[in-house]
């Protein structure tokens, strides 16, 4: 079974040299040292014997790549190719994704009266059944196989400037959780475009358009075989064996620069006709690009004519689209959103500094150190205004605190803050309702009515000094994210988030594997030999649940499950030592007083408040310690398989033998379910906010001196100190809860005891800054101090879809 290797360990090893290992040389090395290669019983004695054997004994599941040239202005240019049809056959009939392949377009709904439509993943959009019925016309029976191209290139040295510019392929027929992840092997590299900066051509111009010019013909290299096979079909054979009709049509187009691949000038909308200055509207007043007068225009290349009209339908004159003779392609309706590019490192990147400029990069920075601890919460300690080279997922976890940055923002009046506060919040909805994994009729009006609410407020940055205009095409672009969701489904089916995953495989690795000369030969074979080993190992297992054919919003509502470890973080830990103030203690103040009333109560439910705390004062509890838990994982086995969702921590400071902190407490907020939920009155009914301060059980051998034989204690206690009630509505202008630590009439928090079963997610608060950060504050003290809080709902997208 091991074939073409003798053993176990002869595959295995030859696996780990290609996947995991270090370089060829090195493997070398490492089987000439005298005694390993008889000892491991190998079949091959170095990496030239290994290579043999993948290139002639493996089978090939994916076409090599063949060299090509393409010539440009008189100059030559190497293009490394895959056959598009070939790669597109070796997805469409992997035996892996037999059982996940949709062949046929489908309508979801979240009523039984199918009023209210879903869309998910690519057979839920419209694109899909308007192909199949325009197709149905000319050639009925047929399959379609939308195509899904996705170019952009990258840095693959840091000091020697050098570049790749991979293109990659999938098919929609694949469900987005088998595409966007690497391990099941959903995406193609179908291959590397040139990328000559053309130095030798002086003159600028000329140059952005020979490099236009490059780019398509390249590109048209590429999809030629589609022009047939889109329009007449080719018979496919699926993994599970049956064979159809397929026609491969482009379906997307995913690149972070929209306006090379529809040929529209920079600067414009690649989409729609709407003029520069007009870009910064809302709503957008003008039609999209009309495909039809785009190719007529394209026809007339060597006419007289060509660049006049060219001009007039304000398109670039590259000679030859590679979109010009696709069958059933608009190529402006392929071009979908990026969140990444567009909307993180585009509208958000903007909206970070037009705030950091409003409130001043010390106040912001301020503010970001002293924010609490929360899991999932980066921590900035250095704050956020210099940061240099942010990624994308910095983007993201800044736009998580952001909302609370401005909160009480000093220097300006109280409508301008409300107003700030409006449309930095409407901003951020529209950020979070883009990434929905499902979408419905209602949840899409909630994206357009963020959007307007955005419009609305936008002139606060302008009468603040931070902008003159807003006519910026990545602001426009969200105009077209519902139409491009009801078209193609939800934006994870064509994030570069994605691709941009894929170079670290098929770009950076690929050429660090190579000796740097003629590095694409090399890159290419070094991709084929690692195909052929994972197509030969067996195939992962998806960790996540099996796609359904229904999906639904409640799979971001889901509840989770807690998980705690067997054995406790600390064996035992002292009462006196819990209820300690100091840096190493946990501030549990009235820990033993909060135990002997959740005893009493526990034992007698039916009592009165003022009965249970008179019987709780003969209560002596027979222990002095206690063990105790540092934190709770929660996990949702049935939706995310093993993966953690969530973590609750309470732990104090820890400090090294030098006096030094290592790790700074941190006591998370959480939300607690005290009496029944409602659904129909939302989320947070029944819910209240309390700070976790103990996570602890009852000794063992005192269990049955404290309650009766038929009463049974919780397994795991929390020690809360609570948070005043949720009001009935948020705050009008920021949208996010008011709440203030509750305390006694003496002063003292108001604390109890709970079952940790009553615990249901952690949340994250943001303090009410009362205008300049107060400079005693600190990430460690800030929930002691602060009087009052906001709820924070973009904690992460979980929090922000239960909270809305």
């Amino acid at each position: 079974m091991w074939a073409p290797f003798n053993s176990r360990m002869d595959w295995e090893i030859a696996q780990w040299a290609k996947m995991r290992g270090t370089g060829s040389t090195a493997f070398s090395d490492l089987l000439a040292i005298d005694g390993v290669h008889e000892a491991l019983g190998l079949s091959y004695q170095n990496s030239d014997e290994l290579h043999k054997i993948i290139d002639n004994d493996l089978p090939i599941q994916r076409p090599s790549f063949t060299r090509a040239e393409v010539v440009v202005a008189g100059e030559a240019f190497d293009l490394y190719k895959r056959d598009i049809l070939e790669c597109i056959r070796a997805l469409y009939g992997s035996p892996e994704h037999a059982q996940y392949l949709c062949v046929a377009p489908e309508r979801h709904y979240s009523d039984p009266d199918k009023t209210c439509r879903l869309y998910h993943d690519m057979h839920t959009g419209e694109w899909w059944w308007n192909t199949q019925k325009a197709l149905e016309e000319q050639k009925p029976g047929a399959t379609v196989v939308p195509v899904i191209l996705s170019s952009d290139k990258t840095q693959i040295t840091l000091f020697r400037n050098k570049s790749a510019y991979p293109v990659y392929l999938t098919i929609g027929n694949l469900p987005k959780e088998i595409r966007r992840k690497p391990s099941q092997q959903g995406q193609i590299l179908l291959g590397y475009l040139p990328t000559t900066k053309l130095d030798h051509i002086t003159n600028k111009a000329s140059r952005r358009r020979t490099m236009a010019n490059l780019f398509h013909a390249c590109m048209s290299h590429l999809v030629s075989p589609l022009k047939t096979a889109g329009k007449e079909g080719t018979p496919m054979r699926s993994g599970d064996g049956v064979e159809r009709r397929c026609h491969p049509i482009l379906a997307t187009y995913v690149a972070d620069y929209p306006v090379l691949v529809t040929c529209a000038y920079y600067g414009d909308s690649p989409l729609c006709e709407c003029p520069r200055d007009e870009l910064g509207d809302y709503p957008c007043a003008y039609d999209y690009r009309n495909y039809h007068n785009a190719v007529q225009t394209i026809k007339l290349v060597g006419t007289d004519d060509w660049l006049g009209s060219c001009h007039r339908v304000n398109l670039k004159p590259v000679q030859h689209p590679f979109w010009e003779d696709l069958p059933y392609v608009d190529i402006f309706q392929c071009i979908t959103p990026d969140v990444l590019h567009q909307l993180y490192q585009g509208v958000m990147k903007h909206l970070i500094s037009w705030l950091t400029d409003i409130c001043g990069a010390n106040e912001i920075d301020a503010r970001v150190r002293r924010l609490p601890l929360n899991h999932g919460i980066r921590h900035f300690h250095k704050g956020i205004s210099t940061l240099s080279r942010v990624t994308g997922a910095e983007h993201k976890q800044i736009c998580a605190l952001l909302l609370g940055l401005i909160i009480d923002t000093p220097s300006i009046s109280l409508h301008q803050s409300n107003k700030l506060i409006s449309a930095t919040r409407s901003l951020l909805d529209f950020l979070y309702l883009a990434c929905y994994p499902v979408h419905s009729d209602n949840t899409l009006s909630s994206l357009e009515a963020a959007l307007q609410d955005f419009h609305e407020n936008k002139s606060i940055f302008i009468t603040l000094g931070v902008r003159e205009h807003f006519h910026f095409p990545k602001l426009h672009f969200l105009n077209h994210y519902i139409r491009a969701i009801q078209y193609y489904g939800t934006t994870d089916n064509y994030s570069t988030e994605t691709t941009e995953r894929l170079h670290i495989d098929f770009a950076k690795d690929a050429y660090r594997a190579s000796n740097k000369k003629d590095e694409y030969v090399q890159m290419t074979k070094w991709l084929e030999r690692r195909e052929k080993i994972m197509h030969h190992s067996k195939y992962i297992e998806w960790r996540c649940s099996q796609p359904r054919d229904h999906r639904t919003l409640e799979d971001l509502q889901c509840p989770y499950e807690q998980k705690l470890t067997k054995y406790p973080t600390v064996k035992t830990i002292t009462f006196s030592k819990l209820e300690d103030t100091g840096s190493k203690g946990y501030g549990a103040v009235k820990l033993q007083h909060a135990l002997s009333i959740f005893i009493a109560q526990f034992r007698n439910p039916t009592l009165s408040a003022r009965e249970v705390e008179e019987m709780s004062q003969f209560i002596s509890l027979p222990f002095t310690s206690v063990p105790v838990w540092h934190q709770i994982k929660f996990v949702n086995p049935g939706l995310y398989g093993d993966m953690t969702l969530d973590v609750i921590k309470a732990r104090p400071r820890q400090i090294n033998s030098q006096n030094q902190v290592i790790r700074a407490a941190q006591f998370d907020t959480v939300l607690i379910q005290t009496t029944t939920n409602d659904p129909d009155k939302g989320y947070l009914n029944g819910m209240r906010v309390g700070r976790i301060r103990v996570i602890f059980s009852l000794p063992s051998k005192s269990v049955d001196r404290l309650f009766p034989a038929n009463v049974s204690p919780p397994t795991h206690l929390a020690y809360v100190e609570w948070f005043s009630k949720f009001t009935r509505h948020p705050d009008p202008s920021s949208g996010m809860y008011r709440l203030k630590r509750q305390v006694m009439n003496n002063g003292t928090p108001s604390v109890s005891v709970v079952p940790v079963e009553m615990i249901k997610r952690s949340v994250h608060l943001f303090p009410k800054w009362g205008g300049t950060v107060p400079s005693e504050w600190t990430c460690e003290n800030v929930l002691d101090i602060c009087p009052n809080f906001l709820l924070n709902p973009f904690r992460d997208l979980h929090t922000y879809c239960n909270l809305l």
